[in-house]
């Protein structure tokens, strides 16, 4: 039964859409894979090589049975819990006293309890990883900057910590292009911020730009507090761990610099430029920080003063519903031109403004049309994009913007796929099959393992 019928309400259903859209062809879908060479590190290598990682930091000024602050986020890392519970364990063989912080901001609802939550979900808690979870969003203001006197603050429990370590995954920012975007710097400056922080930064963010705060409160924050360096994490375009490197505070910038230029080559991204129709069987915080990666996209309507990427080009996008990691947080559905009416029913309204106004990203939460049904949907995005001719018309259907190497193509991008070495057929196309208006078949990954995808 319907626990929410005035958000249903909302939907348009299917007769109505088919009724304005008249006819409209649908395409046949196959499924294709891209073919990465990749050089993942062995699973049961990751907590020795992440210990290895912490172990390499300056560690000499962090006393006997000193406590170390280890900062973790909110967004889905391969293997999360195992790289920090290898930290964990060198950090207690070392004789020290570790524990975790939330650093992720406003993320689940900005409470002490939704945060803690939000790691649990990503499998972090005290029996997967040995130690502390500490959870507030109680801060400490330790400085201003020295040309705006904008007050710099950082979670309570990390500052009273003998050492801080950061652990994150160095990747491309949603919102806006630098030295450094996404990783152990942003995780200090906002991350470590909580909620305050956060909006601190972002309101400033609209005139002194990301790109230029974050590295000159890096550098503050290294100054004024005890930052032992951070566990930097790279993942391949499957999303397994490639790299674990303890990167030490007087490398934070520059290393991260060279790091992040290595993420952009091994970031997962669509296999064609020009699209007419995506498909999204889900967004979410886990997926990334806008829900839908923009340089995955091509959208970044939300963000200030920043540019949109040039490529690729999608006409429509159709979002299908939430991760259940995103504890309902919808930040980022504005950049879909319709989404499905259960995305509406998994909103969690305020956990999801508060975001937006902590983000000053507001326009990202902005609803779009909603439809009962996938083929509604989908009759939608094909009649507002001119004549459709299901042989030449390209739809693409993928998990979320993280998981792309298996993917649904239409006809017209599956014969493009043969001539390509870079992509492979798996799946011949054949007439898309609803059951109650929605798509009968799994997402393309559920969909290739069943048909034995190659191990290349």
């Amino acid at each position: 039964m319907d626990s929410n019928p005035s958000r249903r309400s909302l939907a348009v259903p299917e007769a109505s859409i088919s009724e304005a859209c008249g006819e409209t062809p649908l395409p046949e879908l196959g499924v294709i894979e891209q073919v990465w060479e990749t050089n993942p590190i062995p699973p049961d290598e990751i907590a020795d090589r992440a210990g290895e990682a912490f172990a390499s930091l300056p560690l000499e000024t962090v006393p006997d049975g000193g406590e170390i602050a280890l900062g973790v986020g909110s967004r889905g890392i391969a293997n999360l819990a195992t790289i920090v519970a290898g930290v964990v364990d060198e950090a207690q063989d070392r004789g020290y006293e570790p524990f975790v912080f939330p650093a992720m901001g406003s993320h689940g609802g900005a409470t002490a309890e939704g945060q803690r939550e939000m790691l649990a979900d990503l499998g972090v808690d005290e029996s997967t990883v040995g130690c502390e979870i500490r959870s507030s969003m109680a801060v400490v203001e330790v400085g201003r900057t020295a040309d705006r006197d904008v007050p710099v603050v950082a979670d309570a429990n990390a500052v009273s910590a003998d050492a801080i370590v950061p652990i994150n995954r160095v990747k491309p920012h949603t919102d806006f292009d630098g030295t450094v975007e996404s990783g152990l710097s942003k995780m200090l400056v906002i991350g470590m911020g909580k909620q305050r922080g956060a909006k601190i930064a972002h309101d400033w963010a609209v005139d002194w730009s990301l790109r230029n705060m974050i590295p000159e409160i890096t550098e503050q924050l290294l100054d004024e507090l005890p930052v032992a360096g951070g566990v930097a994490i790279l993942e391949d375009q499957r999303d397994d761990t490639t790299l674990l490197e303890g990167v030490p505070p007087s490398g934070f910038l520059d290393r991260e610099e060279e790091l992040l230029e290595r993420a952009y080559d091994c970031m997962p991204t669509l296999p064609f430029q020009d699209i007419d129709v995506l498909v999204l069987d889900s967004q979410g915080k886990d997926i990334s920080g806008q829900g839908m990666d923009t340089n995955v996209i091509g959208r970044r309507p939300f963000a200030i003063q920043e540019p949109e990427p040039d490529l690729p080009v999608i006409k429509r996008i159709y979002t299908r519903g939430l991760t259940e990691t995103t504890h309902g947080n919808a930040m980022g559905m504005g950049s879909a031109d319709f989404v499905h009416a259960d995305l509406l029913q998994e909103i969690d309204i305020p956990t999801t403004l508060i975001n937006a106004l902590t983000a000053s990203t507001t326009r990202g939460v902005r609803l779009p049309p909603a439809v009962e049904t996938d083929r509604a949907g989908l009759i939608a995005a094909l009649s507002t994009i001119g004549i459709v001719d299901p042989e030449t018309v390209r739809v693409v259907r993928a998990p979320d913007t993280m998981h792309l190497q298996y993917l649904y193509a239409s006809t017209a991008l599956v014969e493009e796929a043969r001539e390509r070495e870079d992509l492979r057929v798996i799946e011949e196309p054949s007439p898309i099959e609803f059951e109650s208006g929605d798509f009968a078949a799994p997402s393309p990954r559920e969909s290739a393992a069943r048909d034995g995808p190659s191990n290349d």
